[in-house]
């Protein structure tokens, strides 16, 4: 069973080939998030961020308070045309369908589907989505998390502000067989109540929602990065599964 990813090939079986539709891609984003009203726009790729910040913007309402969390980055040029050339040769050699905007938009309810499921422990309900050696590492892990911390690990749709391709791969084994791996990022909010300390290089950003009188919101951008990888050996059924799982300061 594959994971659920829309598949971009109407062949695909399994929950993750349904939610991806082939699609990788990679480049190097830093996102800056901005409270602002629902007009914002929802995300701009202006320019390199050195750190992340915000500005809290009001309506013209009285008493109320419109936030919208928007991601401006800019991706490396580098890696921007490699990717390029990578998405032309998935496209050349493995599978005329493939499209990377459908990749991705299946990559987070793939991602949203099992962090959910990572999160409550589950993971039965994680089989054939999952690797199984990274399966085994994270049933060891997750139950020795905190509370807290198993918590943070679920993302929805909704929490989801921005995803990118980090890398992609293609390669061969010596038997011959055929992989394409392909390795999204993603940043999203959690309310839980996490330590102040952050991974080195990093900054955790805290995002406030709500009215003023009712008391705010508080919710933290988080990181995640989990990597896609389908064989396409001939005869082998179009499944995608996940082949590495990491959650900056949580799951590493």
């Amino acid at each position: 069973m594959a994971l659920p990813v829309r598949s971009c090939c109407v062949r695909a079986h399994g929950i993750l080939s349904n939610f991806l539709k082939h699609g990788s891609g990679s480049s190097s984003l830093i996102p800056v998030v901005i409270k602002g009203p629902p007009s914002a726009s929802a995300a701009c790729r202006l320019g390199r961020a050195p750190a992340l910040s915000a500005a809290r913007l009001y309506s013209s309402e009285p008493q109320r308070t419109n936030q919208k969390v928007v991601v401006v980055g800019i991706p490396n040029p580098f890696i921007w045309c490699r990717t390029r050339v990578y998405y032309f040769l998935i496209r050349a050699y493995f599978d005329q369908e493939f499209n990377i905007d459908d990749f991705t938009e299946g990559a987070k309810h793939a991602f949203a589907r099992v962090s959910n499921l990572l999160s409550q422990c589950k993971f039965e309900a994680l089989e054939g989505l999952v690797a199984k050696d990274v399966l085994e590492r994270l049933q060891q892990q997750c139950p020795l998390l905190p509370q807290t911390h198993q918590q943070a690990l679920a993302a929805d749709m909704s929490d989801i502000m921005y995803t990118t391709p980090g890398d992609v791969g293609i390669y061969y084994d010596d038997n011959g067989r055929k992989f394409v791996s392909i390795l999204m990022r993603f940043w999203y909010l959690t309310s839980a109540r996490l330590p102040e300390e952050t991974p080195e290089g990093t900054k955790v950003f805290q995002v406030a929602f709500g009215e003023e009188e009712r008391g705010e919101e508080t919710k933290r951008l988080l990181t995640a990065n989990y990597e896609f990888q389908r064989e396409f050996t001939k005869g082998v059924l179009p499944d995608w599964t996940i082949t590495r799982i990491e959650h900056s300061k949580l799951l590493d």
